[in-house]
């Protein structure tokens, strides 16, 4: 078979887009959802997270697209595809950061101004993509230029919601967005990106895999004068890993290992970029072997895990990237 270019590939997730609007009846878009469309990665999804992509079909915006990471069922896929998802796959795992590019692009080539980010098991609350679309509008009247709006992070039961830092210096939202505040970065799930903003920052880091992708994306676009916004007035449940690890005065979620020896050479790689603050950097450099330290404990001090991680940190100080040996 013929290896496709980017070209190619660009041109079969916009003709998927439009195979799936004809296999399914759609509603008709809500006037200010009408340039939206929702993305949603898979990843060996239960029955109910397909329920969940399910529901998105008949939210009114423009459009749904789901990427199979790996480990979607046939019949799910047809499930999707006669309800007007539009299901993308390259037939393996290419990671959250490369899957998402494949999303966004897909959107770009149907016509969508904006793109709505949502995990899996994301359960986002009525009016969402129209609360970040409104905030969005109202950075957009204050001649701030605008790379992604998210809601606020709800807790979830057994699960340790995300924390996103102010911007130091960043453009104030000022009365006319009185709700948003400017943030270093914002998870990926429930955040409302603008593309024409993504086509000037450029892509997600596809060598980065899965942890740290949104972050390292998020410094870039404030490198570039591209803002990043909370919107206060909207929430969103975060479930990430499969618990909480306690100690040291921190919390952090419990994760399987490839995904915490991710996290810190990502992390580690991060110090050499230059769009990273230096504040950031320090304080990860303080708080990484705190965090470490914590997982190998709650392994029961196991051996096979601190090696792992101590070639974690090696392979991200010598810039050694890309899928982890040990994905699933």
């Amino acid at each position: 078979m013929p290896r496709r270019g980017p070209l190619d590939l660009e041109q079969a997730d916009a003709a998927a887009v439009g195979r799936a609007r004809a296999a399914g009846a759609r509603p008709v878009p809500e006037p200010t959802l009408g340039r939206l469309m929702i993305g949603i990665t898979l990843f060996r999804p239960s029955p109910d997270q397909v329920d969940r992509v399910l529901a998105q079909a008949v939210s009114g915006c423009a459009g749904v697209i789901a990427f199979d990471d790996g480990g979607l069922a046939e019949a799910d896929a047809e499930r999707l595809t006669r309800a007007g998802v539009t299901v993308l796959s390259a037939g393996r795992n290419l990671g959250i950061a490369e899957a998402l590019n494949r999303i966004a692009a897909a959107a770009r080539a149907a016509g969508a101004e904006t793109l709505l980010l949502l995990d899996q098991d994301a359960e986002p609350e009525t009016g969402l993509a129209a609360a970040l679309l409104a905030a969005r509008e109202r950075l957009r009247a204050a001649a701030i230029p605008v790379a992604v709006v998210g809601p606020a992070p709800a807790p979830a039961a057994g699960h340790k919601a995300p924390a996103y830092p102010p911007r130091p210096g960043a453009p104030a939202c000022g009365a006319l967005s009185p709700a948003c505040a400017p943030v270093q970065f914002l998870a990926t799930s429930g955040s409302l990106i603008d593309l024409d903003a993504l086509a000037r920052i450029g892509p997600f880091r596809a060598d980065f895999f899965i942890d740290g992708v949104e972050l390292e994306w998020c410094f870039r676009a404030w490198s570039l004068g591209y803002g990043c916004y909370l919107a206060r007035d909207v929430a969103i449940p975060h479930r990430v890993g499969g618990g909480v690890i306690r100690g040291f005065g921190i919390a952090m979620p419990r994760q399987p290992l490839f995904r915490m020896a991710t996290y810190l050479r990502n992390a580690v790689y991060a110090w050499r970029l230059p769009h990273v603050p230096l504040r950031w950097k320090l304080a990860q450099a303080a708080y990484l072997p705190f965090q470490a330290g914590l997982y190998w404990a709650d392994s029961g001090w196991r051996l096979a895990v601190l090696l792992r991680l101590l070639g974690a940190v090696r392979d991200g100080a010598l810039g050694r990237l890309g899928p982890p040996r040990d994905r699933p």
